[in-house]
């Protein structure tokens, strides 16, 4: 299980980058307003086609989950490093989330639940200590991906941090694993054209 967290900045406090981008009106985004859990230890990883293909990581911690975009996907080669861009924090309830964000809306396009499960941090660490000093160990047991990984601060792009996820070498890791191979929803089984073409349907 994750460590608790010693973030002083409150779950609210954290999310308004993530609100302030965002008309919920107009998107079916999850706003975060239910109190969350103090403790949780879940992840998700979303598909998402918005302008570009890309691939969000998302790690439960500090009542919120910290997130990254990864244009090519996590992967279980360890040969392979990906570009994980740190986003702004999203709420728990977004976890979940699966369907087509307008294209008038922050990052407009379809999102399935292309992975999730739980995680742990290595070195019983603290996760929010860790994400601000640009490193972060952490294992994760999900449905699709499976073992030790790393995330690793490199520098800015434009106004956000560019990282390095790579897979560790270890029992879960597996040469030429591909992404694409693995693009079907693990909540509804659907694809991103399945759920483009119908976003209410289940």
């Amino acid at each position: 299980m994750a460590k608790r967290t010693r973030s002083t900045t409150s779950p609210a406090a954290r999310l308004e980058p993530y609100r302030a981008k965002r008309d919920f009106t107009v998107t079916s985004e999850p706003a975060g307003t239910a109190p969350p859990p103090p403790d949780g230890h879940r992840f998700v990883v979303q598909r998402h086609r918005a302008s570009h293909l890309h691939y969000d990581l998302r790690l439960e911690a500090a009542g919120v989950l910290l997130s990254w975009a990864v244009p090519k996907g996590p992967t279980l080669d360890p040969d392979v490093k990906r570009l994980a861009v740190h986003v702004e924090d999203h709420p728990l309830d977004y976890f979940d989330f699966e369907g087509v964000i307008p294209a008038t809306e922050y990052g407009g396009g379809d999102v399935v639940v292309w992975d999730w499960g739980t995680w742990e941090i290595a070195d019983d660490a603290d996760p929010i200590g860790a994400v601000e000093t640009g490193s972060i160990h952490f294992d994760l047991h999900g449905e699709k991906l499976r073992g030790r990984f790393a995330l690793v601060r490199r520098g800015p792009i434009g106004q956000r941090e560019q990282w390095i996820l790579i897979h560790k070498h270890d029992d879960a890791s597996v040469a030429g694993w591909q992404t694409e191979d693995h693009p079907r929803s693990v909540k509804s089984g659907r694809t991103n054209d399945e759920v483009a073409s119908a976003p209410s349907a289940r």
